[in-house]
């Protein structure tokens, strides 16, 4: 996968700065005041060296970062009426000790369609919008794709633990229930980012063949 970047900003209790917030889909990376974090969740940010650079001010939660707010956009594809386009997609994240808040925001022909203001992961804030979009309009993400699952009874967590089977394409498609997602999970392909999305991307059936255990975006019901 290619990488993207998306430019945004940082604020904890030692001040605020300019961040670009760099990702291939699966692991994330982003340098704040001399130090570069990276995991492959928004909440499991961690130094690359181990330790922060010195100075830095840091609040980290067993070597998470954690107590401060990012906030970011990205340019996000929609399908219209089987026509892509671009729009773009605001994000707020306060990682705070005990538990993360997200909002989202997409922003599309001078619209703005808006999650709940203190969403618990992105899946969830994804399919708040999805919901509230005019019917013609289908968010192009890796949580909207066909291909994507999450394992089945696992906590999700915030962001990154989405399955991608790219690469068993109609074995997937042809998954009847979760117990059969749960025999195809060694040939996933790997983890995506919610957010992310790929020139493979199928959209989530709603209804009729192949629609199996899925629902319009992963885990969520109207």
């Amino acid at each position: 996968m290619t990488d993207e970047s998306w430019t945004g900003w940082y604020r904890d209790g030692h001040g605020s700065e300019a961040v670009i917030l760099t990702t291939d889909g699966q692991q994330l990376r982003m340098r704040v005041r001399g130090t570069d974090f990276e995991g492959t969740s928004f909440d499991g940010l961690r130094p690359v060296t181990g330790v922060p650079a010195e100075g830095g001010g840091f609040d980290l939660v067993d070597g998470v970062l954690g107590d401060c707010v990012l906030e970011w956009d990205l340019p996000l594809p929609v399908l219209t009426s089987g026509a892509v386009r671009r729009a773009t997609l605001s994000c707020l994240l306060s990682l705070r000790r005990d538990d993360p808040d997200l909002y989202l925001a997409l922003h599309l022909d001078g619209a703005v369609y808006e999650s709940y203001r203190a969403e618990s992961d992105f899946s969830a804030a994804l399919a708040t919008i999805q919901r509230i979009l005019p019917a013609e309009i289908r968010l192009q993400t890796c949580a909207a794709c066909a291909l994507s699952g999450y394992f089945p009874a696992q906590d999700r967590g915030l962001s990154g633990a989405l399955a991608c089977f790219r690469g068993a394409k109609d074995a997937y498609r042809d998954a009847a229930d979760t117990g059969a997602v749960a025999g195809l999970w060694d040939r996933r392909t790997g983890f995506v980012q919610e957010i992310w999305n790929c020139r493979e991307f199928e959209p989530r059936p709603a209804e009729g063949a192949a629609t199996g255990h899925r629902d319009a975006l992963p885990l969520e019901t109207a």
